[in-house]
């Protein structure tokens, strides 16, 4: 049975972390930035810590536990965030936007459950690895390595460039 105090340390992690990641999504404007970061990763902790603190509560026999363990709280916890992730894409015409937004969350939801589960240097590793990744991957332009004389436009049809 986690203590208390374990559970607050994996929580403020959690934030932590996820407020790490969104900083990301702060810096380039994008609408999930910190604050709701820190409450998917928030959350996602204390989810996975209700997920394995549910046999010591439970009045029952553990074989009837069986529908209650931590992975099953977990599957919960991708599905959920699915649902709040699909909220966040928009489709205009041919453009499909936050996207990339949208997996953030999912992926912070993951690293809350990974500290909520005491995962605590995977979920350190992981976060910084992806966020390092999206900066030095949003400063390579991409398109034009991949398609010489592509050009990028706004909703409106204008260049970018």
């Amino acid at each position: 049975m986690l203590e208390l105090s374990e559970m607050v340390i994996r929580f403020v992690i959690a934030a932590g972390l996820g407020a790490f990641i969104g900083f990301e999504r702060e810096l380039v404007g994008k609408e999930a930035g910190i604050r709701t970061a820190m409450l998917v990763a928030g959350g996602a902790s204390i989810f996975a810590m209700i997920g394995i603190s549910i046999p010591y509560f439970a009045q029952v026999a553990p074989e009837q536990l069986q529908n209650t363990l931590p992975d099953r709280v977990i599957s919960n916890i991708v599905v959920g965030i699915g649902f709040l992730g699909a909220g966040i894409i928009i489709k205009t015409g041919e453009h499909v936007r936050g996207l990339t937004t949208a997996a953030i969350v999912w992926f912070t939801a993951a690293i809350g459950a990974l500290v909520g589960l005491g995962l605590l240097q995977f979920a350190l590793a992981a976060a910084v690895i992806m966020t390092g990744t999206l900066l030095i991957l949003r400063k390579i332009d991409l398109y034009r390595l991949i398609r010489p004389g592509y050009k990028i436009e706004n909703e409106e049809g204008q260049s970018l460039d």
